[in-house]
């Protein structure tokens, strides 16, 4: 600015021909500044914050700037109630640390804050229905109720296969249901623990000692497949498997229903309307209401009463 000043205040003292040749300069210099404004507005778009996507813009937030504490104690309002099994252990913060371990590959920050907040929705949905001690008539209704268990309850086996010897069992080691999404059996523990980088085969209790541990391995389950070639339930959920037309032939379509067969279709698809199903759909689209989405955004394919299962009840009940 103090150069414009000065190129005007000499404009009285120059030949008309020079001061139309500053005019000019100083013009061009205008545009020149607003160019550099402008390629700097665009600089600043590039999305860097570790993360979102490194060199390329993107608009979407982080999970805890859409999932606040609030939201994790509305959903789970009744986790610490002296008739649960798990007072005290799970907590917003223990979520959101294991959370950040899977927001890089896409976990609660694909698409659209609405995608977003459906697949969070989706995910502790599943999570609420896996381990609540609600029942109908229970204080706030059975879907206010998950978080209540940390592991399985009295297990009737150390569900160890002996005969997996890539991940042979520890001694004295129970390998019964732990986490947020329950995984059960050695030959789960191993390769989930590998993954995390932690010992779960030689110490299990681990996943049902620390509450970030029982996030993780519950987002391990929904971010990978059973087995090669299936899809992960976050790939069905966001939009990224496509069914192939042996899926189709066996009424697998992209939806709700979908995720539930992939992470315990054996157990529950392919029956009809049955209750633990519809367990799991109900506290989705509860917690759709209570993000704010809603349940008219629920999407189609809820249930999958007439799927065939990916993995039937023989292989299915021994693979979680």
């Amino acid at each position: 600015m103090a150069l414009s000043f000065k190129i005007f205040l000499d404009l009285a003292e120059i030949s008309p021909v020079m001061a139309m040749g500053r005019i000019c300069l100083v013009v061009l210099l205008a545009l020149a500044l607003c160019l550099n404004v402008s390629l700097a507005s665009k600089k600043l778009k590039i999305c860097d914050k570790g993360w979102e996507c490194k060199g390329v813009y993107c608009c979407n937030q982080t999970i805890s700037e859409i999932f606040t504490v609030d939201n994790f104690e509305e959903l789970f309002s009744k986790r610490n109630t002296p008739v649960a099994h798990a007072v005290g252990f799970w907590d917003y913060y223990s979520f959101i640390n294991a959370a950040a371990q899977f927001e890089g590959i896409g976990f609660g920050t694909t698409g659209g804050q609405l995608m977003q907040q459906k697949e969070l929705a989706a995910f502790l949905g599943n999570v609420a229905a896996e381990t609540s001690c609600g029942y109908n008539v229970a204080t706030g209704g059975p879907s206010a109720w998950g978080l209540c268990y940390k592991e399985e309850m009295s297990p009737n086996q150390l569900y160890c296969d002996d005969h997996n010897y890539l991940f042979p069992c520890a001694p004295g080691a129970s390998y019964h249901g732990r986490g947020a999404l329950p995984i059960y059996w050695n030959f789960n523990y191993g390769p989930i623990g590998e993954a995390l980088k932690l010992d779960l085969l030689n110490y299990p209790d681990m996943v049902s000692n620390n509450a970030t541990i029982g996030f993780l391995t519950a987002m391990w389950r929904w971010m990978n497949p059973i087995k090669p070639k299936q899809p992960s339930a976050h790939d069905v959920f966001v939009g990224n498997w496509k069914p192939t037309k042996n899926d189709t032939q066996s009424y697998r379509l992209p939806g709700f229903g979908m995720v539930i067969n992939v992470l315990n279709g054996g157990l529950e698809c392919g029956q009809g309307d049955i209750d633990a199903m519809n367990n799991r759909i109900s506290h989705y689209l509860y917690f759709l209401d209570l993000l704010g989405v809603g349940r008219d955004k629920a999407g189609d394919n809820l249930d999958c009463g007439e799927q065939v299962p990916l993995n039937p009840v023989s292989t299915s009940a021994t693979s979680r």
